[in-house]
């Protein structure tokens, strides 16, 4: 991809087509062919918060363009193999280990070191591509029988370590190559039902396009959008309890889902009916989102979908003198009882500094302007969103919006400022490749808060990460509800080591949950927090799932190794009670 040129020195940014069979070909995010290394401004910024000059950009490092090596021998017999072949075809069974280290990591920045440095930790045995239920069910009855571990692989934008293979003797089902297809459509029930290893964006063009592609009297959208939205699978939303960028208006995946089916070790296929609410009973289908693959293999998912009329959508932009007031202006938005708004987001000091020079606001006419009406550098906070719906409930809420903003100084913006969010909210993620390419390291945490401890968290967590000498910390609330949201911190920092790495992240998890906020709004959990989620739920709610899993897979051959903290040694399990002193957390 061409950007536009650096006036001054510019770094050689890694812009080519990695080789397939690189490391960097998996570890890169997104299209293999496109990149977005950052404007001037922003490599501008990031020199000097860390202190770097144009020297430190001169020599790239751990581009991971070595060819994909590994020794972890399958362990597999050969008759098992053929079994598998014959359950679903030759042609859908890869052993080669390019095919197995396709599958074994997902999107989190450990992944993404890892596979830097040339370190394959864990990789499935074979990886299979079932195209049919039928299929799934003859896989799950073979590997119950013969103690063999089942991994599922969907979008493979996990950030949580979810889909990793970290058991030996283990398959890896891939559901993107066969196992994405349309199972119905009912236009009169607003709902359409899928396989799981069908992409976000293949499932938007369909309803989209839908009396072209099915049959449908008008357009429909499915208004879920994860900022992993391009590379993500339908399955994948559920099994994490995702939520997309317009959430606050169309609900989190929980809200959006009608019914699913699963395969399990237990036998037989677990499938909920596809009415709106129901009474009888605990909710087999909350017990199934979130489970992560720990319980079965999800084979279909019905989806309530929308109207599709993106003509009508009213976008807005607010610049604030304060956090604070901005943060108060989003609660009376959304305890207002006219309507909310469907992208809604407010970004903090830091994250406002950072988006005006990515969008190249800061320096311009617009720039100058702020600080000629008091919303000074460094102070002044952005709101930015969009409204979707009926143009006459769009109308209330942009009237009522601009009264609750006025009311807290806001200044209005240009609505170019949220066009080009929307442009970049699903690229953006690009650039941490070619920053991560000079030691500049990019990662996301987030948790759901109420707002009366908003602020305490905002601050107990930020004082966590900004204990690390030169680190940015940049941070918004988004996907939002009467009674709180969610915080969602990005942290940069400058370092090459894994180990560090992981330290500084592991201390950001006891930080959230120290501030008594909720570790995961819609991460999911998998491997990587699992060791918090006792601390977050209670002792006697894991029991629960715990008991769940003896039920539903009482081998443990679905998804193990910690999956949310399900089969975890106590010596494993991070205590809630955790205190900050020296500037580390340690539990007491």
């Amino acid at each position: 991809m061409s950007h536009k040129p650096y006036k001054d020195f510019e770094p050689d940014w890694y812009t080519e087509v990695a080789p397939k069979d690189s490391y960097r070909y998996y570890m890169k995010w997104g299209d293999p062919a496109f990149n977005k290394p950052p404007k001037e401004g922003l490599y501008k910024l990031v020199k000097k918060i860390f202190g770097l000059t144009d020297e430190d950009f001169k020599n790239r490092r751990y581009l991971g363009l070595e060819k994909i090596d590994f020794d972890i021998p399958c362990t597999l017999s050969a008759e098992q193999i053929k079994t598998f072949k014959d359950i679903v075809g030759e042609e859908n069974v890869a052993e080669d280990k390019i095919s197995r280290a396709s599958v074994c990591y997902g999107k989190t920045m450990l992944d993404i070191l890892r596979l830097r440095h040339n370190i394959i930790e864990n990789a499935p045995d074979i990886v299979i591509y079932p195209s049919t239920t039928e299929e799934v069910v003859k896989i799950v009855d073979f590997c119950k029988k013969e103690k063999i571990n089942i991994y599922v692989y969907g979008g493979g934008s996990s950030v949580t370590r979810g889909p990793e293979a970290v058991k030996r003797g283990s398959v890896t089902l891939d559901l993107r190559k066969n196992f994405n297809k349309v199972i119905s459509f009912n236009e009169k029930n607003q709902t359409i039902t899928v396989q799981p290893g069908m992409s976000g964006p293949a499932l938007e063009k369909l309803l989209n396009d839908a009396p072209k592609t099915l049959g449908a009297k008008r357009r429909y959208t499915c208004g879920h959008f994860p900022q992993s939205f391009e590379y993500s699978s339908v399955g994948g939303w559920a099994v994490t309890r995702g939520a997309g960028q317009n959430s606050t208006y169309y609900g989190k995946i929980e809200d959006i889902v009608i019914s699913q089916e699963y395969v399990t070790p237990a036998g037989g296929i677990i499938k909920t009916d596809p009415v709106p609410r129901k009474a009888c009973g605990p909710s087999i289908d909350q017990i199934m989102m979130g489970s992560e693959g720990a319980f079965g293999v999800l084979t279909e998912v019905t989806l309530k979908v929308f109207r599709f009329h993106p003509e009508d959508r009213v976008r807005f932009c607010y610049i604030f003198k304060s956090w604070e007031e901005g943060q108060e202006a989003m609660r009376e938005v959304m305890q207002g009882e006219f309507g909310f708004p469907s992208a809604f987001r407010l970004s903090d000091e830091e994250e406002t500094s950072f988006m005006l020079h990515l969008y190249s606001v800061e320096d311009n006419i617009v720039g100058k302007m702020l600080n000629t009406f008091g919303y000074a550098p460094g102070k002044r906070c952005l709101m930015l969103g969009f409204n979707d719906g009926d143009p006459a409930l769009q109308k209330l809420i942009k009237k009522r919006l601009a009264k609750i903003c006025k009311k807290h100084g806001a200044m209005a913006l240009p609505g170019a400022v949220t066009k080009a969010w929307e442009g970049g909210r699903f690229n953006d993620p690009y650039m941490r490749d070619n920053m991560q390419d000079f030691g500049i390291i990019i990662d996301t945490l987030e948790c759901a808060v109420d707002w009366d401890r908003m602020q305490d968290v905002y601050k107990s967590v930020r004082a966590y990460c900004k204990s690390r000498p030169k680190t940015i910390c940049t941070t918004h609330i988004s996907h939002c509800y009467p009674q709180g949201a969610n915080l969602y911190f990005i942290f940069v920092i400058y370092t090459d080591d894994i180990q560090e790495f992981s330290d500084y992240h592991s201390g950001i998890l006891d930080a959230i949950q120290k501030s008594g906020a909720c570790m995961s709004h819609h991460h999911g959990i998998g491997k990587l927090f699992a060791p918090w989620l006792e601390g977050q739920l209670g002792s006697d709610e894991m029991n629960i799932l715990r008991a769940l899993k003896k039920h539903f897979d009482p081998d443990n051959i679905m998804n193990p190794g910690g999956t949310i903290g399900l089969d975890l040694e106590a010596d494993q399990i991070v205590p809630i009670d955790v205190k900050w002193e020296k500037g580390k957390f340690r539990g007491i």
